[in-house]
């Protein structure tokens, strides 16, 4: 099975993150907007918002679909959003690899910059397919690896250790979905490229949304002043000629299809 003791600590970050998340989620509101033209125009479905997070997204869906339900691995994002968004929705705790549903009884799963967190990611797909009925589809963002290609190269400047998540390839996504029972039927990758007043401004943003956790990471303590003010210094090799630092953010957009059996 997959790491648990990763899963426990990602749950964990993202429960941190409760109180900042929706200010910091800038990415996911633009990636998941776009997915929205990809969605079945039919509205008598059952689906899945599969890391819904703080329930943005799930209140949206729940406006178009007859039956929506809300799946996150942090009980603290499900409470939020409880307390915070239409109290109609249904809200379960859960993971890519534990979906509590039948086989064959979901219709659609959007999922908004949640899988890049499974390793691996054939058994989360495998889970995906599960629950899926036939004909069903999966509509997905994730992130690939060249994902904070500045603040990677800033920080290789410094030491050896890994500071950024390293993300898959869009080869290896694609390789997930081509089995046997599924398919990729349409993607896209994109840089999405979002400015940042500085080094510290983006290191709170990805703290601000649970992304901080790094699993590989050998030094788990803060990094040193001395490295954070090399890194910093290096990174300005990127600043932009109005003073703003950018970062890019390399994100796949798909629509994969369960196949009939």
């Amino acid at each position: 099975m997959p790491n648990t003791k990763n899963r426990i600590k990602i749950a964990k970050s993202f429960d941190l993150a409760i109180n900042s998340y929706d200010v910091s989620a800038r990415l996911q509101r633009y990636t998941g907007k776009h997915l929205m033209p990809w969605l079945p125009n039919k509205n008598d479905l059952t689906v899945i918002d599969l890391g819904c997070g703080t329930g943005f997204f799930s209140e949206i869906l729940a406006s178009r679909y007859q039956s929506v339900i809300g799946v996150d691995i942090s009980n603290k994002m499900l409470n939020f959003t409880r307390e915070n968004r239409n109290k109609d929705l249904r809200l379960v705790a859960g993971d890519a690899y534990h979906l509590p549903f039948r086989d064959n009884s979901i219709d659609l799963i959007y999922s908004n910059l949640v899988i890049q967190w499974c390793d691996p990611l054939e058994h989360a797909v495998e889970e995906i397919m599960r629950v899926l009925k036939p004909g069903g589809t999966f509509v997905f963002t994730t992130l690939l690896d060249q994902t904070l290609s500045e603040l990677k190269s800033a920080w290789s400047q410094v030491d050896d250790d890994k500071h950024v998540i390293d993300f898959k390839r869009d080869i290896e996504v694609l390789g997930a979905f081509q089995k046997e029972n599924s398919t990729m039927l349409e993607y896209k990758v994109q840089d999405v490229v979002l400015e940042y007043e500085n080094v510290i401004h983006l290191a709170r943003e990805l703290k601000g949304l649970g992304a901080n956790h790094v699993p590989k990471k050998a030094n788990r303590g803060l990094a040193g002043k001395e490295k954070w003010q090399k890194m910093t210094k290096a990174y300005e090799d990127f600043i932009e000629p109005t003073g703003i630092y950018p970062a890019t953010y390399k994100v796949f957009s798909g629509v994969a299809v369960k196949l009939n059996d």
